[in-house]
């Protein structure tokens, strides 16, 4: 492992978080001198960040705890526009209403993993709204549109792929990639930034302004990216049946964060403890020499440290005693994920495979029935053995619930409202 100058680079790639690097010597160069101004964009197309925006979080607090400054970019701006990466299909287009509260949403979620304030190393936050919403459109094609090449934006991936597919892309999207570009030109010209991070999927655009910055007269811009997050046997991270791992707690709830990092494949538990915990590596090479059932102790602590950064320590070891209580000890615990139904709908009957699927432990009816020929779903701890069963208030527990689980980790509790 070669040895960089700066604690910043050492550290990302210590723990796994290099992909590409424009200029990895000029970067470290500039990041030992603790002048590595960094920012990541996060466009507002939903009411919460998601597993796979927290890792670029996690760089931007590594960057922060060696010294140099983070800035977290809001895009209320590109948001308007639609970031086509990744994408069959052009993104719905959002009011200015929805951009604002989904923005307002998100916002506290950063204060979790950075330090803001005043001071040298202090987090800002910014809104690319700001500038992109009073570009003049003649004066924008003539300063900044100029130097685009559309040949070369042909060739983008973002937009190739859509074009080889022969779906189509609207000229909106296909200017996201200059607006990206321009925020890493405002920003080196606003407060000195002169790093860009984010997934691997946003090399490109991410290059973009690094080019752009050098065309309008920035100093040296840099570009860094992080490996796509897969797990160990090559399924894409951050989903689960119910969707996605949303950050926000009343999205995804603290032990749901719990659970998912509790049932990672065995494989993937000492690179996810790198990544996102920040844990001391000699701690993460201890937990990584345990073998066989000794793992699930690291997975323990992988879900409860993860959980303590996001949520804070009470909700992680709350979420960590309500699993052990559910789980070794077989009892009810009242923090389980609790889905209050309406006592009439209870008192008439309710069909056990609704139930599971508006629990969201199953999709469908069909995945239900699945589960119940194999022994995978339990009412109060008992096997389902009839797909017609309907539950009532006998099937109440003293505690005046309804506990349904599916295997040995997932459970929820009904309780009649």
């Amino acid at each position: 492992m070669a040895a960089f100058k700066s604690d910043f680079l050492n550290i990302l790639q210590e723990r796994g978080f290099i992909h590409q690097c424009s200029d990895i010597e000029g970067l470290d160069a500039l990041a030992a001198k603790g002048q590595a101004t960094a920012y990541v964009g996060y466009d507002c197309t939903a009411p919460s960040l998601h597993i796979g925006n927290y890792l670029t979080m996690m760089m931007l607090h590594w960057l922060q705890q060696s010294g140099n400054k983070p800035i977290t970019l809001m895009g209320g701006g590109t948001t308007m526009v639609g970031d086509p990466s990744g994408k069959d299909e052009s993104r719905a287009i959002r009011s200015v209403a929805e951009i604002e509260a989904n923005k307002a949403s998100i916002r506290g979620v950063f204060a979790k993993v950075l330090r803001y304030g005043s001071g040298a190393t202090d987090a800002v936050m910014l809104d690319n709204a700001e500038w992109l919403t009073k570009l003049n459109w003649i004066e924008m094609l003539r300063d900044i549109g100029r130097h685009f090449s559309v040949n070369r934006m042909l060739t983008m991936d973002s937009v190739r792929l859509r074009l080889e597919r022969e779906q189509e892309m609207s000229f909106i999207e296909f200017n996201y990639m200059i607006c990206q570009a321009y925020d890493f030109v405002e920003l080196s010209r606003r407060v000195d930034c002169r790093l860009q991070m984010g997934g691997s999927d946003q090399w490109g655009n991410i290059v973009n302004g690094v080019d752009l910055g050098r065309r309008m007269g920035t100093p040296q811009l840099f570009a860094l990216t992080t490996p796509l997050l897969t797990t160990a046997s090559g399924a894409k991270m951050g989903k689960t049946a119910r969707g996605a791992v949303w950050l926000n707690a009343d999205a995804f709830s603290p032990y749901d964060f719990w659970q998912y990092w509790r049932n990672v494949e065995d494989a993937d538990v000492v690179k996810f403890l790198k990544l996102f915990t920040i844990l001391p590596m000699g701690e993460i090479a201890k937990l990584a020499a345990l073998q066989g059932a000794e793992i699930n102790e690291a997975k323990k602590v992988l879900a409860t440290e993860a959980t303590a950064l996001l949520h804070g320590r009470d909700e992680a070891e709350k979420a960590a005693d309500t699993a052990r209580t559910t789980f070794e000890q077989g009892a009810i615990a009242e923090s389980l994920p609790t889905l209050d139904i309406p006592q009439s709908e209870l008192a008439s009957g309710a069909g056990v495979l609704a139930l599971f699927v508006k629990a969201g432990l199953v999709a469908s009816n069909g995945e239900a029935r699945r589960q119940i020929k194999g022994g995978g779903l339990r009412v109060n701890d008992v096997a389902v053995t009839d797909e017609k069963m309907m539950l009532t208030p006998d099937n109440l527990t003293p505690e005046g619930v309804i506990k349904l689980s599916m295997g040995k980790k997932r459970h929820v509790l009904l309780r009649p409202a």
